[in-house]
């Protein structure tokens, strides 16, 4: 895979068509004019110097258009495929080969509420082969934390989806209760049906959105303005636009001023599934990993057992789903996945300046109002599936 044309080759392709045009031409200029090879001459020439207009009209645009146009093309296509952004210098020599990624599809029974019992706890059963390989090599597979899968980092390597910093990552993760998400896990674009990657492309499209392009705030508040604009048929309000500029900010935790392709990219994935899917379609997409790290953090806020807890402590651990763990956490607290203390590092903290503590007051509401089992998974799915990629943004910043 990769960026179908670089710069260079598309300005040595518009070249070549160029001179072996110009060639043929002056060819023609040569041959004696009889009837029959004029005819022929005059008809093949219609369609060369059609060729040639078109030539001349790609080099007139000048060498980054091409560009633009192939490389775009190829990442609309990567985009509806769900393969991610890769450099053109990727070396393909001597990797495997990457793996067809199938879209899901919608069944029936998806709106049903599903059955997820508090008291019954699930079994957690890794791979025993890797998953790329197929080879079972003990303690050297790094397991992924969302699914069962199980990988060599060779074998990830091969494949070009681990490169420096995140091979790092993964071997000093992978067997901590941080845990790693593997490349089908941390591609929240992956989770769309066709249809709903179609109607996501589309508004990409209407919004001039370029694929594999960094997002500045100003470009980021523009398209949500436009997708309101186009949604409801009137300006996006006031309050509106300062949630989405901390949305921005949620996206872009080291404060670079933009935020990158693929963490717009999940974020708007996980906002379409929102809007397009019930509550019980989204349950249904989380794994036995997901559902087991969700009953231990409900089971830690319940501190009466009596299967109810406040909205402040779901909020709590709505907002605690966002961060990546700190190797110095307590295991008591990393125990329970995303539920602890948010530390002054976290994203949530430095957004706010306050501790978990102060920037969740409890309301009368709140206090009075109880979440059971099934309303906790209800309010929370959303945040649970955005906390899959091993990116540090925060896809959906909790309300």
């Amino acid at each position: 895979m990769g960026v179908l044309m670089s710069r260079r080759q598309t300005v040595e392709r518009v070249q070549k068509v160029s001179l072996a045009v110009s060639a043929f031409k002056d060819g023609l200029r040569e041959q004696p004019s009889t009837r029959r090879r004029a005819e022929a001459g005059t008809a093949r020439q219609g369609t060369l110097e059609q060729e040639v207009q078109e030539g001349e009209e790609e080099a007139v645009a000048g060498p980054s258009q091409p560009e633009e146009s192939s490389a775009g093309k190829a990442a609309w296509e990567r985009l509806r495929d769900g393969r991610g952004v890769e450099p053109e210098e990727f070396d393909r020599a001597n990797r495997f080969t990457p793996p067809a990624f199938i879209r899901p599809k919608r069944e029936l029974h998806d709106d049903e509420p599903p059955d997820i019992s508090l008291e019954q706890r699930e079994q957690i059963l890794n791979d025993e082969m890797c998953e790329i390989c197929e080879v079972w090599t003990a303690e050297s597979l790094f397991p992924c934390r969302i699914c069962h899968r199980v990988y060599h980092d060779g074998c990830l390597r091969r494949m070009g989806y681990l490169q420096k910093d995140s091979a790092v990552e993964v071997t000093e993760t992978a067997h901590t209760e941080t845990g790693w998400s593997c490349y089908y896990c941390d591609n929240l674009n992956l989770l769309l049906t066709e249809e709903e990657m179609y109607s996501l492309m589309e508004t990409l499209k209407n919004c001039k959105i370029i694929p594999e392009s960094c997002l500045t705030l100003d470009d980021f508040l523009h398209y949500k303005h436009q997708v309101h604009k186009q949604q409801f048929d009137r300006t996006m309000p006031e309050a509106q636009e300062e949630q989405a500029a901390l949305q921005f900010n949620a996206l872009d935790p080291d404060k670079k001023g933009h935020i990158e392709w693929q963490d717009f990219l999940s974020h708007e994935s996980i906002q379409l599934l929102q809007k397009i899917r019930p509550q019980n379609a989204l349950l249904r997409l989380l794994t036995p990993k997901e559902r087991e790290r969700a009953r231990t953090a409900f089971l830690a806020l319940d501190q009466d057992n009596d299967g109810f807890i406040g909205e402040a402590e779901c909020r709590q651990a709505r907002h605690s789903w966002f961060r990546k763990h700190q190797k110095e956490m307590l295991s008591c607290n990393v125990s329970i996945s995303h539920v602890g203390p948010i530390s002054e590092g976290s994203p949530a903290s430095s957004r706010n300046g306050k501790s978990p503590e102060k920037i969740l007051p409890a309301t009368k509401q709140e206090e009075t109002r109880s979440i059971d089992w099934p309303g906790f998974l209800r309010e929370n799915v959303a945040y649970i599936l955005a906390a899959r990629p091993n990116s540090a943004a925060l896809h959906l910043q909790p309300l």
